[in-house]
């Protein structure tokens, strides 16, 4: 493939510097602190179990998979991809 003037390892550079974006958002993300014992979105109790295992968890499942498929939705734009590929 051609990538005209820019250098050999520049594909790669991109695809790190993505992967990275992510981790960083990712982690930045995370809850802190101390579980709670119920949902601060639809105030149902969050089993023992859960709190234990996400540590500063927040919501119950359902509510956080409600959060997940709504975030999932403006996740996928590439700020890092070429104006080319951004138009097609």
């Amino acid at each position: 493939m051609a990538t005209g003037w820019a250098g050999d390892t520049a594909v790669q550079d991109q695809i790190d510097a993505t992967v990275e974006d992510a981790v960083k958002r990712a982690r930045s993300r995370m809850a802190k602190g101390p579980s709670l014992e119920r949902c601060e979105e639809c105030d149902k109790p969050i089993p023992e179990a859960r709190r234990q295992a996400v540590p500063g968890v927040r919501l119950c499942v359902a509510c956080q998979e409600a959060a997940d498929r709504e975030e999932a939705r403006f996740s996928g734009y590439n700020r890092r991809g070429s104006k080319d590929s951004q138009l097609r």
